[in-house]
């Protein structure tokens, strides 16, 4: 499966050996890891990656990427789908960067390139949680076009859903 790409980042499709390592935290001679990666939840997503691929079998295209700088090369973070789209076509997506590169639209960016891969894909909602103190992460989803849609006692909700051609959101916009 090849990269997909925006403006300024590569979202590069993790495989089980890179997923290994970031378990391992040791990258490979040809890996470029920005200060801070992998954090907890690029361990976890490896983590369940991993479980994937030797259960279920290959997950992708709906894995985990890592976001990686066009400019320079180097992982800055992850983002990816928690499994392949449910029987109404929904799926849940996942994402962080290391501290040094938030603050500078990335992870908008990078979500924004996920939505348009998953809506050219068939997918007809995408659904995403922060907890309800990461202001920062619901103006990312909301950024990447998704709206508020419910909370609890800990997550702040978004989700968009696309119902017709020209007729929803785009995630481009």
């Amino acid at each position: 499966m090849s990269d997909l790409a925006t403006a300024r980042l590569v979202l590069h499709p993790m495989t089980a050996a890179e997923a290994e390592r970031v378990l391992a935290g040791q990258p490979d001679d040809a890996a470029r890891w920005a200060s801070g990666y992998p954090a907890e939840g690029d361990v976890f997503a490896a983590r369940r990656l991993l479980e994937t691929f030797a259960g279920p079998g290959d997950p992708r295209p709906f894995g985990n990427y890592e976001i990686r700088r066009r400019e320079d090369g180097r992982v800055i973070g992850g983002i990816g789908f928690h499994g392949a789209p449910d029987e109404n076509g929904d799926v849940t997506i996942g994402y962080g960067l290391v501290p040094s590169a938030r603050g500078s639209g990335y992870a908008s960016e990078a979500l924004r390139g996920l939505l348009l891969f998953a809506r050219e894909r068939g997918v007809t909602r995408v659904k995403g949680g922060a907890d309800l103190d990461n202001i920062a992460s619901h103006h990312v989803m909301t950024a990447a076009g998704m709206r508020p849609a419910g909370q609890d006692e800990r997550v702040r909700y978004f989700a968009i859903t696309w119902t017709g051609a020209g007729t929803d959101t785009d995630p481009r916009a």
